[in-house]
């Protein structure tokens, strides 16, 4: 009997070890929200409460059943930090920039591991890229910190200005969503720094640097401003984020104009409708009222829910290159063209299969199994469980304001769209599966009506 090739085991464990990493985490994280000392005095924690935060945090979603700021103790919330951290960056980053640091050689299946982590391109400078990551995530949360501490410093004095600029820049780098604004009013999120340009930008820009992707950074990093020399990828990212963050921000501008910000001075709504464009992709901050959403504006709320950032980093979603590849695929069909292309470059012939596939088992899950199962189980609104669905799925933590009204079905529901919205949906599936060996064998050709 033929002895099994052991970089071929080694292949297939790479999806089960990113799925099996991630669940212990959450379990661990879990574990420590269930301690006494975890919760304020007052409060109670559930376990199906505690491993909702951790799945969420780890998950690096937002939704929350209990309010951040008022229910847990300072331990709770580093417990919800350190989580934030590792989930945005992923424990296998984490796990080999410290070897790295010891000193220890990554082996070829590390290296391998790290190429699925990431999503990177190529296996070689993997470990590198690692080490970039890491210092860069310190830069940026670091330079975060310190902006937001100009600002909250003074309202809050120098201890907790601190300890909220940190807070806040992590889980906004991480995309997470996750705020200890509830002192203010619990589950307001930054909708008291609605007028606030300091606090708006400096989130903004966490957001949309953690969630361009690390490849992308890499790519800048060695190229500097030179567009043309940028890999297809980057391009492709770079491209697709400025045109959906803009394009959305005027959309919204124009959809909430004489409704959610009306009265607002036109800078005020021009800052109001960046903020909700670059927020659902996909880091569940809010610096309005969500619920109070125009019904076309919480549909476009969704579509960017469901896009998400970029592959590779803190972001969730079906990725910008995904959407970007299916329309490409569109353009190449209803004008007849040969390939998919831009840039003056063409996809490779399983682009457009990769693509499809996410999107299937995304709104798959999303539609088809969350929100029929919702639907059944509880009297919430349709469209709050609509936009719950598609928050859990994408890993925004946007709420309408229902996530702390779920029965417990529907928190089990919301847990697993959270987890696979962070492994990836195909990802968390493969887990379960074996790659079949493709063979020469082909069968004769038929033709169907489609459309």
């Amino acid at each position: 009997m033929p002895r099994k090739s052991k970089n071929f085991n080694w292949y297939l464990s790479q999806t089960k070890i990113i799925v099996a990493g991630f669940v212990a985490i959450i379990l661990i994280g879990t574990l420590l929200l269930m301690l006494p000392f975890s919760t304020r005095e007052g409060e109670q924690t559930t376990f199906s409460g505690a491993l909702f935060t951790s799945v969420s945090a780890g998950c690096v979603t937002g939704l929350v059943v209990y309010d951040t700021c008022t229910h847990w103790t300072l331990f709770g919330q580093l417990v919800i930090l350190a989580l934030i951290q590792i989930g945005g960056l992923g424990f296998v980053t984490i796990g080999v920039f410290v070897l790295t640091m010891s000193r220890k050689k990554i082996g070829l299946g590390g290296r391998e591991l790290i190429h699925d982590s990431l999503s990177t391109l190529q296996v070689r400078g993997s470990v590198r890229l690692v080490r970039r990551i890491a210092f860069g995530t310190a830069i940026f949360e670091g330079m975060g910190a310190v902006l937001l501490a100009v600002r909250f410093i003074p309202q809050m004095g120098v201890g907790k200005g601190i300890y909220y600029a940190v807070f806040h820049s992590v889980s906004a780098f991480c995309n997470a969503g996750f705020d200890l604004m509830g002192y203010k009013g619990q589950y307001s999120s930054f909708c008291g720094y609605v007028f606030d340009p300091l606090v708006n930008f400096v989130l903004m820009a966490l957001i949309i640097i953690g969630g361009i992707g690390f490849i992308v950074w890499e790519d800048v990093l060695d190229n500097k401003w030179h567009f043309k020399r940028y890999r297809f990828q980057t391009k492709i990212v770079l491209t697709s984020t400025a045109v959906l963050i803009f394009g959305s921000a005027i959309l919204f501008f124009a959809l909430e104009y004489d409704g959610l910000f009306a009265g607002m001075e036109l800078k005020d709504s021009i800052l109001a409708a960046l903020f909700c464009a670059v927020t659902p992709r996909t880091a569940g901050f809010n610096t309005v009222d969500t619920a109070a959403l125009s019904n076309g504006s919480t549909i476009l709320t969704i579509f960017l829910m469901f896009i998400g950032g970029s592959p590779g980093s803190t972001a969730g979603g079906i990725k910008t290159t995904t959407l970007v590849v299916i329309l490409l695929y569109v353009k190449s069909y209803l004008f007849n063209e040969k390939d998919l292309a831009a840039f003056r470059r063409r996809l490779d012939g399983d682009a457009i299969k990769r693509a499809c596939v996410v999107v299937f088992v995304n709104y798959l899950l999303a539609l088809a199994g969350g929100t029929v199962i919702m639907s059944v189980q509880s009297d919430l609104p349709f469209r709050d469980i609509i936009f719950e669905v598609f928050s859990a799925i994408g890993t925004v933590g946007m709420s309408t304001g229902v996530t702390r009204d779920l029965n417990i079905l529907s928190r089990i529901v919301i847990i697993l769209l959270m987890f696979c919205g962070r492994v990836g949906s195909l990802t968390f599936a493969m887990s379960f599966t074996r790659r079949r060996q493709i063979g020469s064998l082909r069968y004769p050709e038929e033709q169907i009506t489609v459309g």
